[in-house]
């Protein structure tokens, strides 16, 4: 039984070769991040585990991949990119991998805050123009955190802004108690936090979650971080609130469409600090990863369940 990490950029190659090391565990690297689905077939052959970072696995792919029994993902947003219930009426498990970046993760939030309100970006932008653009910012001492799901990323958030000198409150779908933390209503947090930051898994019931009437209800000014997933959010609704000045500012690292496309209407409004999807992108959070994934292969290779 082997493995293929099928779409590795230059860092996690790296990572993956240094963690492999002189161990005899087989895995394969693929250092085309480039790949189509349509080439997954071919470059697995005969592997039954597939470990992937961003290539899209369709049902009709995966069933070409005659080996393959396994999907090893590089993180816990796998339904962007696979069916894991198709897959698995098919024979094919999907393993998701949590945690690996929480601190990375929740520091990249509150940089997107940090910058959001302070309007670094716009000031940046003027400023490289010859422009000694200045602007007023919301002053973040005293002010209110609101928090939208509670898992590990959101808990160290809250761990962050509490230092901060921020009051957190937090609404997440099932009860949960944390120091420090005041769990209230989706409507009372949506009406009462000047920051909102985005905290959910991306499945059915949450895509299009904030939706225009909960944006609408949203305090008046407010800023919104998003480090989760962008199908989270009602895009035409957000990009309206920011137009009209109800959302004050937005912090972005995913999107809706990734790459974000060139010439996105994002990126033409100047309340809007963006990211590339890289809120991960620490050695840190990468070690984690990968050795979480070389993990997931070790153990189905040793129970030898194909």
């Amino acid at each position: 039984m082997r493995a293929v990490f099928v779409d590795a950029n230059d860092t996690l190659a790296a990572v993956t070769e240094k963690l492999l090391g002189a161990t005899q565990l087989p895995v394969s690297i693929n250092r085309n991040p480039s790949i189509k689905p349509d080439d997954l077939p071919g470059l697995l052959g005969d592997a039954e585990i597939m470990i992937v970072d961003h290539t899209a696995v369709p049902t009709a792919t995966a069933e070409k991949c005659k080996a393959l029994k396994h999907v090893v993902f590089l993180g816990t947003g796998a339904r962007s990119y696979m069916n894991p219930e198709e897959l698995a009426e098919r024979g094919i498990a999907v393993h998701t991998i949590k945690g690996y970046g929480d601190t990375a993760v929740a520091e990249c939030a509150i940089a997107l805050m940090w910058a959001s309100a302070r309007n670094f970006g716009e000031m940046d932008r003027g400023m490289r123009e010859g422009n000694w653009l200045r602007r007023d910012a919301m002053q973040l001492t005293g002010k209110t955190l609101g928090l939208i799901g509670f898992g590990g990323i959101a808990a160290e958030a809250a761990r962050m802004a509490a230092g901060c000198g921020m009051k957190v409150i937090a609404w997440n779908r099932t009860p949960k108690t944390h120091p420090g933390v005041e769990f209230v209503s989706l409507e009372k947090l949506l009406a009462e936090s000047h920051v909102v930051s985005l905290h959910l898994l991306l499945n059915d019931e949450t895509k299009g979650f904030l939706s225009r009437e909960r944006i609408a209800q949203m305090r008046r000014g407010s800023i919104l971080i998003n480090t989760a997933r962008g199908a989270i959010v009602d895009e035409d609704a957000m990009l309206e609130a920011l137009r009209s000045g109800h959302i004050a500012h937005a912090g972005l690292d995913v999107f809706t469409v990734e790459p974000l496309p060139a010439g996105h209407a994002l990126t033409k409004l100047p309340n809007v600090t963006l990211s590339a999807h890289s809120a991960f992108r620490t050695p840190e959070a990468s070690d984690n990863l990968i050795g979480a994934a070389l993990d997931h292969c070790r153990r189905i290779i040793a129970s030898g369940k194909s």
